[in-house]
Order: C-alpha cells, then sequence, then structure tokens
C-alpha cells in the first residue's frame, strides 16, 4: 500500500478506517465511550481491536493519540500495520496483538496534544501513592514566558528568551524542568492533572481483563515531534543500567535506542504511562518502548505548543488565532509532506513486526 495513504484527515476518518481495518481482519472490537463531542458534537471513544487470543499468555500492544493530536501519525501506523503486516500473520494460541486506537480522543479530535483537562495524559499516569500537586522549581520561574496570558508579540520573542534560558542552564536540566511534568499551573503546558484521567480510568478497569494472564507484554506507544526530522528513536522510560534498558539495546541496537540522556530526545517524566502499566500488571514482564518520530527542530515545536495553549485559553478555541494555532500544531506533529509520512509509517510497521517477531521466539 501506498504508506502515507494511511493518515486521514480527521479523527472520524481515523477511527471508521481502524474499525472497518479490525473488523475485515476478525478482530474483537470493543468501543470505550468518553462523556465528551469533536468540535461537530460527534461522540468520542477509545476504540480496542484484539487479534488472536481473548486471554493471552504473550501480547503485542500498539496504543495511538496518548498525546491527541500525535494520533495522527500512530492512527496511520495502526491502520497500516492492520491492512498489512498483520493481515498475513497468525497468532500463537496464546497470543494476541492489542491496538488502543486515540486513548486521548479529545486531543486528537480538537487538534490540540492534551485531553480536555489541558492534561498531559502522559504525565497524568502517577503510580500509586503519589500525589497530583508540585512542579519544578524553573518551571514556575519561566512559567510566565512558558505561559503568558496576553495574544501580544506572538512568538517573536520566544527564540531569543529560550536560546538565553538553553545557554545558561543547558539543554538538559532545561527539558526536564519544564517538560518533566507539572502539577501545579492547570492552564500551563506539560500539566499532569489534578487526579487521574478518565483514559486511566478506563485503562485500570480494562488492562488487567485485556492481559491479566499475560506474562510477557511488548507495548509500542506512538510519538511524534522529537528529534532530528525522518529518524525514529525507541525511548525507554527506564534507567540506562536496568534490565529494560539493556534488553531493548539487545532487540533494536544502541543507535535506535535513546535513554535518558541531556543530550539525546529522552528526558525523565513524571507519571509516564510505562512504569503505571507496569504497577497494574506485576505478574507480567511488561515493557513499553515509545517510538518518537522527528519532525521539527526542537524549538519550533515548543513554540508551537506555546502558542497553540496561549490561544486556547486566551483568545478563544474558535477564534481564528487558535483555529491557526492548531493547525500549526497538526502540521508540527504530522507533517504533510507525503516522503516524511510514507517513511515513518514504514519505519513504524517495521517496528511493530519486530515486536511480533519477538513475541513468537519469546525474545
Amino acid at each position: 500500500m501506498n504508506a502515507a495513504a494511511a493518515f486521514s484527515p480527521d479523527y472520524l476518518t481515523a477511527r471508521a478506517r481502524f474499525r472497518s481495518s479490525s473488523l475485515a481482519l476478525g478482530c474483537q472490537l470493543e468501543e470505550h465511550s468518553f462523556p465528551l463531542q469533536d468540535p461537530e458534537g460527534d461522540p468520542l471513544t477509545l476504540d480496542v481491536a484484539i487479534f488472536g487470543s481473548t486471554r493471552p499468555r504473550r501480547a503485542v500492544v500498539i496504543s495511538s493519540g496518548t498525546h491527541g493530536v500525535e494520533g495522527f501519525l500512530g492512527s496511520a501506523i495502526q491502520a497500516a500495520f492492520l491492512e498489512g503486516r498483520l493481515a498475513s500473520w497468525r497468532p500463537p494460541e496464546d497470543a494476541a496483538v492489542i491496538l488502543l486506537h486515540a486513548l486521548n480522543p479529545w486531543g486528537f479530535a480538537w487538534r490540540r496534544r492534551v485531553n480536555e483537562d489541558n492534561v498531559d495524559l502522559n504525565r497524568n499516569f502517577l503510580l500509586p501513592g503519589e500525589r497530583y500537586e508540585g512542579a519544578p522549581a524553573r518551571y514556575a520561574a519561566v512559567d510566565g514566558f512558558l505561559n503568558p496570558r496576553e495574544l501580544r508579540g506572538g512568538s517573536l520573542g520566544f527564540y531569543p528568551r529560550a536560546l538565553v534560558e538553553i545557554a545558561r542552564s543547558g539543554l538538559g536540566p532545561i527539558k526536564e524542568a519544564v517538560a518533566g511534568g507539572q502539577y501545579d499551573f492547570p492552564e500551563g503546558m506539560f500539566y499532569g492533572g489534578g487526579g487521574p484521567s478518565h483514559t486511566q480510568a478506563l485503562l485500570a478497569a480494562a488492562l488487567p481483563r485485556w492481559l491479566g494472564d499475560a506474562e510477557r507484554v511488548l507495548h509500542l506507544d506512538v510519538h511524534a515531534g522529537l528529534g532530528k526530522r525522518g529518524t525514529v528513536k525507541l525511548l525507554v522510560d527506564a534507567p540506562p543500567d536496568s534490565e529494560d534498558a539493556r534488553w531493548a539495546v539487545e532487540q533494536f541496537g544502541a543507535r535506535h535506542v535513546q535513554l535518558w540522556s541531556a543530550k539525546g530526545v529522552s528526558y525523565r517524566v513524571r507519571g509516564g504511562l510505562g512504569p503505571w502499566c507496569q504497577a497494574t500488571l506485576p505478574r507480567a514482564r511488561y515493557q513499553l518502548l515509545s517510538p518518537e518520530f522527528g519532525t521539527y527542530p526542537l524549538l519550533q515545536v515548543v513554540s508551537a505548543l506555546r502558542t497553540e495553549n496561549q490561544t486556547w485559553h486566551w483568545a478563544g478555541k474558535d477564534s481564528a488565532e487558535a483555529l491557526a494555532a492548531r493547525e500549526r500544531l497538526k502540521e508540527v506533529f504530522a507533517p504533510r509532506d507525503p516522503r516524511w509520512r510514507a517513511d515513518a509509517v514504514t519505519q513504524g510497521v517495521a517496528l511493530a513486526s519486530r515486536l511480533l517477531e519477538r513475541l513468537v521466539d519469546r525474545a
């Protein structure tokens, strides 16, 4: 198939394609409703396709849209995988492939990275006993710059100030302080929420049902926006000396895996999905990899996020400024360039196929 053609123009089209492709393959389908609507007033759902055993001992999970607007790429990879590689694969009796379409359907539909409460879902999955409070000290210091309330000046002053901050403190500390997760600024970027999100509640109820008997789970959660354009890095939410990190390097090679590093695209976050899944299914050896597909330079991505957040809160979600900012955000996370789209989908399907191989040989 034409890999670039796997992209859908909007959430509803992507959802319909995911469901029809899943049904054509004979998958068991589930639909989990959100008490929300898209811009046209249509309902929103997390859709799940299960291919293979309904009580697997080993499974591959592929999820999209944790960061709403990044669902354009994740959904495209899922569609291409369903219509191509998975169509020619027969799962072992004790195995399954589970595809989660649009963990954040509201953000996907509205072309925002966050959910309806301005929550970054990949900062919302705190472990039991952790409190939804606190923010890095440096975040508080740059809040006025990072989350401006006024609309004057646009992004013109962003780049000089950002370069000064990076030169003063270094890129690594800035990334962790700004993007590592905060819980004190509800209208700010990288807000982790005041409590468990609707998505977390859905997964807490359903994950044990889907995977409660599993001993081995390999999970691919698709992301975009960080890294050199045209490249993909596998992010591992674990210390560099951990078993999970060593396994990822052994299976995919050191040049394809990004461990925590001040110089790389990865950084420590609070409330990440991977550790929460591991804690939810403690009997399983659960490994989550986050492929990060590079699109535009880092400061350009952050500038787009800043402007979108600013216009959503202070210009009005239906204003011309907000609509333009969301269109720019979609371009930043799902470039229209056909070559980028084709390469990203091809790379994503290759990664998912590699996990199928690991599933079969139990690596």
